[in-house]
């Protein structure tokens, strides 16, 4: 059974850091794709960033320059560095990650961003 689990939301000022990480476990197949959506209380959720297992990369405009996504493949764990973060930022954070199969969410963290 494929778990995602991820960790590091929280509170935090405008213009202050927080790292996401997630780590997913208990694939046959491999992790091809690991990555962040969002969802704001009355919006639609949305992409965040995401990578893949070669190092591709993929950011949403709002978060570009701002946020670095990043994997470590031996661990199957997706970091979202999230920095000058703004108070449009607050959502819950969901990681997803994609195999060839099959795709998979985790619960979500909250990550509130206040003025």
């Amino acid at each position: 059974q494929v778990q995602v689990v991820e960790s590091g939301g929280g509170l935090v000022q405008a213009g202050g850091s927080l790292r996401l990480s997630c780590a997913a476990s208990g694939s046959t197949f491999s992790f091809i794709v690991m990555g962040w959506h969002r969802q704001a209380p009355g919006k639609e959720r949305e992409l965040v960033a995401a990578i893949t297992s070669g190092g591709s990369t993929n950011y949403a405009d709002p978060v570009k320059g701002r946020f670095t996504i990043s994997r470590d493949n031996a661990k199957n764990t997706v970091y979202l560095q999230m920095n000058s973060l703004k108070p449009e930022d607050t959502a819950v954070y969901y990681c997803y990650t994609r195999t060839g199969v099959a795709a998979y969410w985790g619960q979500g963290t909250q990550v509130t961003v206040s003025l």
